[in-house]
């Protein structure tokens, strides 16, 4: 067998063995649209996996059927694993679930909703419970301040 096929297949075994996605060790908390979008991933894993198992055989591409079963790996546990969390009654205080407007130091204006990890988006103005800047927030009321990074911001409303 020639060096270069023996490569080849090196190179395929390699790409085939794909490590898992990491998984957070916090509290997998979720919002209501964040649960739809695991069950969504979930579906869409098993459909990746169920035609990478029709698409099998010797000729196949390994990486198409290790990449599907890692990622069903990962959105079964993570769907396993959700807490759905909804804010308390307390419409006033910087909770899980909630969107907060908020004012720097600099006088920027910004506003993040705080959700789970999986469903965070900070450029669409979600971030994750366990950020730096939702953890020092959370529990707050408006007109409260926090210490972010060394600065302050200022809680200006909560929705």
């Amino acid at each position: 067998m020639s060096v270069a096929f023996t490569r080849e297949e090196d190179y395929e075994s390699q790409a085939a063995d794909l490590p898992d996605r990491p998984v957070s060790p916090h509290p997998n908390l979720v919002t209501a649209s964040g649960l739809a979008a695991i069950e969504t991933e979930l579906a869409l894993a098993r459909a990746a996996y169920g035609a990478a198992q029709q698409q099998g055989g010797v000729s196949a591409d390994r990486t198409a059927m290790a990449r599907a079963t890692r990622d069903l790996r990962y959105w079964s546990a993570r769907r396993a694993t959700a807490q759905l969390t909804e804010p308390d009654a307390e419409a006033d205080k910087v909770q899980f679930g909630r969107t907060v407007d908020l004012e720097r130091e600099d006088g920027r204006r910004q506003t993040f909703r705080i959700v789970g990890e999986d469903e965070a988006q900070p450029g669409q103005g979600s971030i994750s419970y366990v950020s730096p800047i939702a953890r020092a927030l959370l529990g707050k009321t408006v007109g409260e301040v926090a210490l972010v990074n060394g600065a302050e911001v200022e809680v200006l409303a909560v929705r």
